[in-house]
């Protein structure tokens, strides 16, 4: 029921109206929202337009568009990191980030994989109409059902998730920002890494391209399934980087920056894909085990089948 107000606007009983946001880490999470949007931009423009922002010589708008996602991405760890520190977490704060999240870890790279890929379908639909027709069609079906299961993942989270971060040790599904990696790392990998294999060896370009082409749009689907299965992934910066840890983990992580600064491009296939992975296997050997070592039933017998058994 509704009731008028002092101005003679009506509103809905119980419902408050948002007077104060936090500044700082509200802008952080726009700039997440503002690089989601540029990334559709730049892959709508295809590989060879001019466009007047961020436009780097040697890049191609495809990878720009990837390094747009990844600008995002650590906006969307920032301003969770802000807002902690300066103790204005919000439920506003938290719906902006997930609005943002679903443009830029849904929508983006959905759009980029179908823009990658349809450069290379437009070429099979001249040489073969009905079979690159069916094929745009299948891939445009795979971007929708990534985006829809980001979107699904997010609005899961919002409301699974706990107020206090630090307890957080693992998510139940691959996180979207870790999904939208997974496929914007292949993007830059394509875009990016291959034209340099290409002035060494053409041929190995040729078969290691049609690969990566063929792949994006399996890997799309089945990085936005394990978004919205159940699959435990461990959260990285609290189990990793919280307390105290082995000298081996010290060791893994050395190494895993050394990669990180020599071959950036590199590091950021070999990790997001390796991520979605552990969870997946780990997933896959502990139910094949648990079936394995699950006891067997006690045979029935005449004598366990009684109805007193007193002894």
């Amino acid at each position: 029921m509704r009731r008028e107000t002092r101005n003679g606007r009506r509103t809905q009983p119980g419902r408050r109206r948002l007077k104060y946001i936090a500044i700082l880490p509200s802008l952080i999470t726009l700039m997440n929202a503002m690089c989601g949007f540029i990334a559709i931009v730049y892959a709508s423009r295809g590989a060879g337009a001019d466009i007047l922002i961020f436009r780097r010589p040697g890049f191609t708008l495809f990878a720009l568009s990837g390094y747009m996602i990844f600008l995002a991405m650590i906006a969307d760890v920032m301003d969770g990191r802000v807002a902690r520190l300066s103790k204005t977490t919000s439920s506003f704060g938290g719906q902006l980030d997930s609005l943002s999240d679903a443009i830029s870890f849904g929508v983006a790279p959905a759009f980029l994989m179908m823009q990658v890929v349809g450069v290379y379908l437009e070429r099979w639909k001249t040489a073969l109409p009905g079979f690159g027709g069916a094929l745009t069609q299948i891939v445009f079906l795979i971007a929708i059902v990534y985006a829809v299961c980001a979107i699904i993942r997010l609005a899961r989270f919002n409301v699974e998730n706990e107020e206090d971060e630090s307890a957080h040790m693992n998510f139940s599904g691959l996180p979207s920002p870790a999904a939208a990696g997974v496929v914007v790392s292949l993007v830059i990998f394509q875009q990016d890494i291959l034209p340099k294999i290409a002035n060494h060896s053409p041929y190995l370009f040729d078969i290691i391209e049609q690969a990566t082409i063929w792949a994006l749009p399996i890997v799309t689907f089945v990085a936005g399934i394990l978004m919205v299965t159940r699959v435990r992934y461990t959260h990285v910066v609290n189990y990793y980087l919280r307390g105290k840890k082995s000298f081996s983990t010290f060791l893994a992580i050395f190494f895993a920056g050394l990669l990180l600064i020599w071959y950036i491009q590199l590091a950021i296939v070999i990790g997001f894909c390796g991520f979605a992975l552990t969870g997946l296997l780990r997933a896959l050997y502990t139910r094949i085990f648990r079936k394995k070592a699950a006891p067997q039933p006690a045979p029935h017998t005449e004598d366990s089948a009684g109805t007193g058994g007193s002894l």
